[in-house]
């Protein structure tokens, strides 16, 4: 029996469109929803607090830089200032590595847990070079996220790599090579894996019924998968 969560990104531009989403997720099973705030046109503090309460149900809010596949167009003051202000509704708060560490620590002060994270959309970094953003990730937060794209099966291994080393850590290889990491993430209880609700986030995601098929089927030997790991 694993314990990790399913989250599902909702994507969407507005008010309405972003609860229609909550409500169907919810209903097919998603375990804990991730807002991408940064998806909604002129997000500001009111809205992101009205959505959140009337979602009522475990949240990750994110407010992506454009650097790591956002889309926020104010300030780093204005994207820090949102998160910070809703941070204490939420189960978790989202925020990238390159975060100046002083934005970091005001939003882990507030009391919420952190996911510090770290995307490559083009390439897979060496396994000790991984281990390193890891090791810093969790010296600032309290979960470590690493999400990378696959050129070769082997990049994929690398992650499951980082999966079995590593304690309280999402990893992720994206893309259609990388996307059974997803799945497996379970085997090495990763706090949460994402799939998707209908329209993907990042590349690779699962189908939220497909990713719960999945999760409930011993489709490998554990021990098998991580003795040359």
């Amino acid at each position: 029996m694993f314990d990790t969560k399913i989250a599902i990104p909702i994507f969407q531009k507005d008010e309405h469109s972003v609860l229609k989403s909550a409500k169907d997720y919810i209903e097919r099973g998603a375990d804990i929803l991730e807002l991408r705030i940064d998806a909604l046109t002129n997000p500001n503090i009111k809205v992101v607090k009205h959505i959140i309460e009337e979602i009522n149900f475990p949240t990750i809010i994110t407010n992506r830089v454009k650097s790591e596949g956002g889309y926020f167009e104010g300030s780093e003051e204005e994207r820090i200032a949102i998160l910070q202000e809703c941070s204490e509704m939420v189960d978790y708060v989202d925020i990238e590595l390159q975060t100046e560490i002083k934005y970091i620590n005001s939003i882990k002060d507030s009391g919420v847990k952190t996911i510090v994270s770290f995307h490559d959309f083009e390439k897979t970094l060496a396994i000790d070079d991984l281990l390193a953003i890891v090791k810093c990730e969790k010296k600032l937060g309290d979960i470590a996220k690493v999400a990378v794209m696959p050129n070769s099966l082997e990049d994929t291994i690398i992650v499951l790599a980082i999966l079995s080393r590593c304690k309280d850590t999402i990893a992720i290889s994206m893309g259609e090579l990388g996307s059974y990491t997803r799945v497996i993430a379970s085997k090495f209880n990763s706090p949460i894996t994402f799939a998707s609700g209908g329209d993907a986030t990042a590349p690779g995601q699962i189908d939220i019924e497909t990713m719960k098929l999945l999760l409930n089927m011993e489709i490998l030997d554990y021990d098998e998968l991580i003795k040359d790991i």
